[in-house]
């Protein structure tokens, strides 16, 4: 049994299914990208540092310009980080963003958002729910930010505002639980295979905008591979819901082709923008309409591997198009229709015959052994 649990440990395949997984994880960008401008309304808070320090730094709203039109307000997901002026910023799901590390902050953060300024712009009200006082924006801006950095990351931090700190404590003990919006615009999946001389689909278009331009790339033109609906029309323009297909002639080399999307829409509250891994990361609280964009891209070759979404998870999924002949050389074979499971049955298979010879030997000798002691006798 030693033998047989060597062989299924020194067995390959799985640490190439495990890259395989790891490649899939990653999707292309979408929705919209922005420039961050800076602090806009703000206030003050007081942060303390696990060592015991003190400082005091600015809490608020952001402003930040979209790529292609557009206006973004946000607040810094957490109090570590530098959020730099001029720096540029994709969205991001919350998996991707620092909230991918705590399972409860995405959806307790976008409550606050949608419970505070500025979508919730009646100060007054505000403040008599939150028994604050009086709140300016610059005090609702600064304890909205100040509930949002305990949320996403337990920081030690108070707003030097009383006003904004009893706001700041209201919004982080009433937080309630919110699912994750949206994207502003995707494409579902980001990737896509086939065969040649077939329609490689669908790329389902998912957008709070009410219609969408759909380009194909100058490549994908130049091999006559159009984007088609389901009738094996042209397809120019697109809705939330609308499903897209290649349609790659027959006969065309093995390639790729990509297809653009792109409209204007308003970014939902609680939408993550991330920069550079030190960067600030940045979470919508109010958009105008603002220019999205994204990418889905089809392959054709002979063995075709992309990355198709699971339970929220991208998983690898293999499409052959070929079947290697047996005659060919066995550096073929990561080609051919062999499965991944081949080297492990191999190794089975060893294990079992040692195994096998073992068994043999103990009941051959058995009976030599009670010869021997009858002779003895």
């Amino acid at each position: 049994m030693a033998l047989l649990a060597a062989a299924l440990a020194a067995a390959p395949g799985a640490p190439a299914a495990a890259a395989e997984g790891d490649r899939g994880a990653h999707r292309p960008p979408e929705g919209a990208t922005a420039v961050l401008d800076g602090l806009k309304t703000f206030g003050q808070a007081v942060l303390r540092g696990r060592d015991g320090s003190v400082q005091q730094i600015p809490a608020g709203l952001y402003e930040m310009r979209v790529d292609g039109g557009g206006m973004l307000q946000t607040y810094g997901v957490g109090v570590t980080g530098f959020a730099q002026p001029q720096a540029r910023y994709t969205e991001t799901a919350w998996s991707g963003s620092p909230l991918g590390a705590n399972g409860e902050a995405g959806g307790r953060i976008r409550w606050v958002l949608e419970h505070s300024y500025p979508q919730l712009n009646d100060l007054t009200g505000l403040a008599k729910a939150a028994g604050a006082g009086a709140l300016t924006a610059e005090s609702a801006a600064a304890g909205t930010q100040v509930a949002i950095w305990r949320l996403a990351d337990g920081a030690q931090v108070e707003a030097a505002d009383p006003a904004a700190e009893k706001l700041a404590d209201y919004l982080q003990k009433e937080a309630g639980r919110l699912a994750e919006p949206p994207a502003s615009l995707s494409l579902d999946p980001a990737q896509v295979a086939g065969p040649v001389g077939s329609r490689i689909g669908p790329v389902t278009v998912r957008t709070g905008a009410q219609s969408v331009t759909v380009t194909p790339d100058a490549s994908a033109l130049a091999m006559g591979v159009r984007v088609v609906d389901a009738q094996g029309q042209p397809v120019t323009a697109a809705k939330h819901g609308s499903r897209l297909w290649f349609e790659v002639p027959a006969g065309t080399a093995d390639g790729m082709a990509t297809v653009t999307v792109q409209g204007s829409t308003r970014v939902p509250v609680g939408r993550v923008f991330t920069s550079g891994e030190w960067t600030q990361a940045q979470v919508v609280a109010g958009s105008s309409e603002s220019a999205a964009s994204a990418v889905a891209t089809a392959v054709w070759p002979e063995s075709a591997t992309l990355t198709a979404p699971q339970g929220g998870q991208a998983a690898p999924v293999t499409l052959q198009a070929s079947v290697t002949s047996p005659d060919e050389p066995d550096d073929r074979l990561a080609a051919s229709g062999s499965s991944a499971a081949t080297p492990v049955i191999a190794s089975l298979a060893i294990g079992l015959v040692v195994l096998g010879g073992m068994v043999v030997l103990l009941l051959r000798k058995r009976p030599l052994d009670e010869e021997q002691e009858q002779g003895a006798e």
